[in-house]
């Protein structure tokens, strides 16, 4: 009898059930969003090879479980044709994850889609010291939860208010969920305590009259963990308004962990370990050059 590589076939996104002779496919899904082409692909496959139905991942990958190990040649020549990817799994850059965005949503502050495609493209299976997930997040309502990545990026605004195209209405202050705006109607002042302000944006939206305007950015956290350990990411960097700033950061993170991290040691506890200001430093590092 063939002794089976279950490693190999790890590598290769067929994941050991607990039926030994049948395996889950994880197939990439870059920032949530497949062509409808690709999807029905998807369901011939788990119509042929599996039992019918796939499964959604907790970072918006599918899984087509009850592929048998006879038929895993079979699928991967599916898979070609169609250009359907097998995602990765090991030390490496996994699948990016992103939320709809500005493109769609209407609370979203910046092109999700956009950068989660340039973030594959230049990072996506990079080898690391162990795994390492990149999730990006529209707005302020968090749906990707960006501090529960290793390194995570969150759409914001830094606002700037005009007082000569101010009516002092009082909206900005009711949208403002940080408490950091206070609007006296009768003496009609405004009191922005910019320290409050949590980039969300609101009072350029709610605005009637434009007296607060808004300039869209990227807040990125560090080292967030949501598995046998909990570690909430930090914030060590003010708001980015820069794309190429943010590529700059990501690549000296990656290569911080490379050259910091122990085999099998998450980005979370690397950092823990030598120290956050040595993080910190080597993001800003890459941010002043040129």
């Amino acid at each position: 009898m063939t002794k089976v590589d279950y490693g190999k076939l790890k590598k290769d996104c067929f994941i050991n059930q607990v039926e030994k002779e049948h395996f889950a496919l994880r197939i990439k899904v870059v920032g949530g969003q497949l062509e409808a082409k690709k999807l029905k692909k998807v369901y011939e496959i788990a119509e042929e090879f599996g039992r019918g139905y796939v499964h959604m991942t907790s970072r918006q990958s599918i899984e087509i479980p009850f592929i048998s190990l006879k038929d895993i040649a079979a699928v991967k020549k599916e898979m070609e044709t169609s250009g359907l990817e097998r995602s990765l799994c090991g030390p490496t850059v996994r699948t990016i994850t992103a939320c709809q965005g500005k493109k769609v949503c209407t609370k979203g502050l910046i092109d999700t889609t956009a950068l989660a495609e340039e973030f594959d493209e230049r990072y996506y299976s990079k080898e690391l010291p162990h795994k390492f997930k990149l999730g990006i997040t529209g707005c302020r309502n968090n749906c990707l939860k960006a501090e529960e990545n290793d390194l995570g990026v969150k759409g914001g605004v830094k606002v700037n208010w005009h007082d000569s195209d101010c009516s002092f209405c009082g909206l900005c202050e009711k949208a403002c969920p940080s408490k950091a705006i206070e609007v006296d109607k009768k003496s009609k002042r405004l009191t922005f305590n910019e320290e409050n302000c949590i980039n969300c944006g609101r009072c350029v939206k709610a605005c009637p009259t434009n007296a607060w305007e808004g300039k869209e950015g990227f807040i990125l956290y560090f080292g967030g963990l949501f598995g046998n350990k909990i570690a909430i990411g930090k914030q060590v960097l003010p708001i980015l308004f820069n794309k190429e700033d943010v590529h700059k950061v990501v690549e000296a993170t990656l290569s911080f962990f490379v050259k910091n991290g122990k085999k099998s040691e998450r980005f979370r506890n690397t950092v823990d370990r030598v120290g956050w200001g040595l993080l910190e430093n080597a993001v800003n590092e890459a941010l002043q050059e040129y």
